[in-house]
C-alpha cells in the first residue's frame, strides 16, 4: 500500500505560480512511476504529467507543456508539480498518483484544489 498526501493548492491570480507537493509513505517512490492528474469542474480526471521510474523520463499533457514541471526527491519520498503561467483553465482538483501510466494510477491522493482567478 502507498499513502499519498498532496499539499500546496490554493487561489492564485492568472499568470502566477504554485508548487504542489505529494508526500508518500508505505513504499519508496524511487521504484514507482509518479503522476499528476487533474479534474476540472464538470469534467473527468485528465492526465497532467508523469515521471517514470525505470527510464527517468517525464511526459506532459500538451496543455501544460512548457509551463508545468514534475520532479521528485527520492530522499524525501516526495514528488512535486511546479506550475507557472497559470490560467483560469488550469482550475481543477489536482491528484497525485503512484504506480502510474499516462491514463491511470494504482494509488491516489485525496486531491488538492487549485483555483486560478482572471
Amino acid at each position: 500500500q502507498v499513502q499519498l498526501i498532496e499539499s500546496g493548492g490554493g487561489l492564485v491570480q492568472a499568470g502566477g505560480s504554485l508548487r504542489l507537493s505529494c508526500a508518500a509513505s508505505g513504499r519508496a517512490l524511487r521504484w514507482l512511476s509518479m503522476g499528476w492528474f487533474r479534474q476540472p469542474p464538470g469534467q473527468e480526471r485528465q492526465f497532467v504529467a508523469i515521471s517514470r521510474w525505470r527510464t527517468g523520463s517525464t511526459d506532459y499533457a500538451d496543455s501544460v507543456k512548457g509551463r508545468f514541471t514534475i520532479s521528485r526527491d527520492n530522499a524525501k519520498n516526495t514528488v512535486y508539480l511546479q506550475m507557472n503561467s497559470l490560467s483560469p483553465e488550469d482550475t481543477a482538483v489536482y491528484y497525485c498518483g503512484a504506480g502510474c501510466s499516462n491514463s491511470q494510477c494504482d494509488y491516489w491522493g485525496q486531491g488538492t484544489q487549485v483555483t486560478v482567478s482572471s
